[in-house]
């Protein structure tokens, strides 16, 4: 199949970061600017009277954000790759188990407390909107104008970097392709992306925050399981590992 092309997986890997970065960012690049005015637009399209909104800001969001969680393994996974260049087999072998183990705890906490806060938020989101009239404009003041414009950009761009990742793996080694986790890996990480902009996309605006907290929920969930494979998957290599350590120790000292 060829050697493995060390350019190629590089810049996968730097691709991957930057779509990391643009998901983490996404609290700090969405949401804050007024949306008094498109508010009172799309209240006044489903009936609702909604009075004076001004000041009334775009929530950032939780969907892009929470994104992370699930590429993170992706980024985990990359980074082992790139970290076999550097280290030899054996050593990465053994570094490899003990390490994913470690992350894949981390990563189950981290995404379990994220479900929680996602969960939480959105019942609250639920029942004010559902709370007619006051918990209705209590919703809509503080989640009524979800910016869905600013949101499809940012997902277009972590979209086009992860599709050069996922290329630049391909062209780094095709082995990869007949590697069924890495593949469903990375499929993973193209749905989810691709979800959430459906999600954006499927009710009026100012139900669009509901749907984005419904889809970290989501991917925190996501993000859990494939932790789970990551824990399962790291056992065995870690018990591979100390046997051959042990091996190693009993080994006769040919100097004796």
């Amino acid at each position: 199949m060829g050697a493995l092309r060390r350019p190629f997986l590089l810049l996968a890997m730097l691709a991957l970061v930057l779509a990391v970065g643009v998901e983490v960012g996404a609290g700090l690049l969405l949401g804050g600017g007024d949306a008094g005015a498109a508010l009172t637009g799309s209240a006044g399209d489903l009936g609702v009277e909604v009075g004076d909104v001004s000041g009334v800001s775009e929530p950032s969001g939780r969907g892009t954000g929470y994104l992370v969680l699930v590429d993170a393994v992706a980024l985990w996974t990359t980074g082992l790759f790139c970290l076999g260049l550097v280290l030899p087999e054996r050593i990465h072998g053994r570094v490899q188990g003990v390490a994913t183990l470690i992350f894949s705890i981390v990563l189950i906490i981290v995404a379990f407390v994220a479900l929680i806060v996602a969960f939480v938020e959105l019942m609250v989101m639920v029942s004010l909107f559902l709370a007619v009239p006051f918990g209705t404009l209590a919703y809509l003041a503080l989640w009524g104008f979800f910016p869905v414009g600013d949101a499809a950009v940012l997902l277009g761009l972590a979209l086009l970097l992860k599709l050069a990742w996922a290329g630049l793996l391909v062209l780094a080694q095709p082995k990869f392709l007949q590697n069924k986790g890495l593949v469903l890996l990375i499929l993973t990480s193209l749905f989810c992306t691709v979800l959430l902009e459906f999600l954006h996309n499927l009710v009026p605006v100012i139900l669009v925050s509901i749907l984005d907290d419904l889809g970290a929920l989501i991917f925190a969930v996501i993000a859990i399981v494939w932790a789970l494979v990551l824990l399962i998957g790291a056992i065995p290599a870690i018990v591979k590992a100390v046997r051959a350590t042990a091996a190693l120790r009993a080994e006769p000292d040919p100097d004796r």
